[in-house]
């Protein structure tokens, strides 16, 4: 969906995501960073801005772009996806960082911003998080947020290869939250000290941006 939400803290800055962001992401793509992703790899900037446009078109998704906050540089993407009010639940997905910024505290400033929106303004009661369960990077960064390992889904969706991929699951419950956000902010607290910009890989140069 359309919305005008923006989510702030940790040095980054969560802003509404538009097919124009395609141009400043698209560098970042590569086979290896994208593989496991549900989507099939974009091969132009036309192409990602077509997988965002049917993002904010998906009445269910609540999808953002990463800015930082002291460069205004983009570095990727995130979204609150299957939002569902009625049920209480929503997910976290279509997350896809620029290389030059794993290993810096960005995944986990992203998430603990959506987290925090999504338990303290859209009062869920769960939020879930899938990943291709031969994707260990993510799922090993889902695991670190605190976030609860629920078990694979088998053969459960198509794979950009043509293959069947299996889905791992794992999610974080309102009763959870507390703890887990305590711990969360004092690893980011550690991470970024006062005024200085987590996203340490701004100090490489812009053009890796392009």
């Amino acid at each position: 969906m359309q919305h005008d939400l923006s989510l702030a803290g940790y040095g980054i800055t969560l802003v509404p995501l538009y097919p124009w962001h395609a141009n400043p992401l698209f560098g970042f793509i590569d086979s290896d960073m994208w593989a496991g992703m549900a989507a099939s790899q974009p091969r132009n900037v036309d192409e990602l801005a077509g997988l965002f446009a049917s993002r904010i078109a998906d009445p269910c998704t609540i999808a953002f772009a990463l800015q930082s906050q002291r460069t205004g540089l983009m570095v990727g993407t995130t979204s609150l996806v299957d939002v569902n009010p009625d049920g209480q639940r929503a997910d976290i997905g279509g997350t896809f960082i620029g290389r030059p910024w794993w290993g810096t505290p960005t995944n986990r400033a992203s998430k603990f911003l959506l987290l925090e929106h999504a338990f303290g303004v859209l009062e869920v009661h769960r939020v879930g998080f899938r990943c291709d369960a031969r994707n260990t990077r993510s799922a090993t960064a889902i695991s670190r947020l605190g976030a609860t390992y629920e078990g694979t889904l088998r053969s459960h969706r198509p794979a950009p290869d043509g293959s069947r991929s299996d889905t791992a699951v794992f999610s974080v419950l309102r009763a959870e939250w507390p703890g887990i956000r305590d711990g969360l902010m004092e690893r980011l607290a550690s991470d970024v000290s006062p005024g200085a910009d987590a996203l340490a890989a701004d100090a490489l140069p812009h053009d890796r941006a392009a």
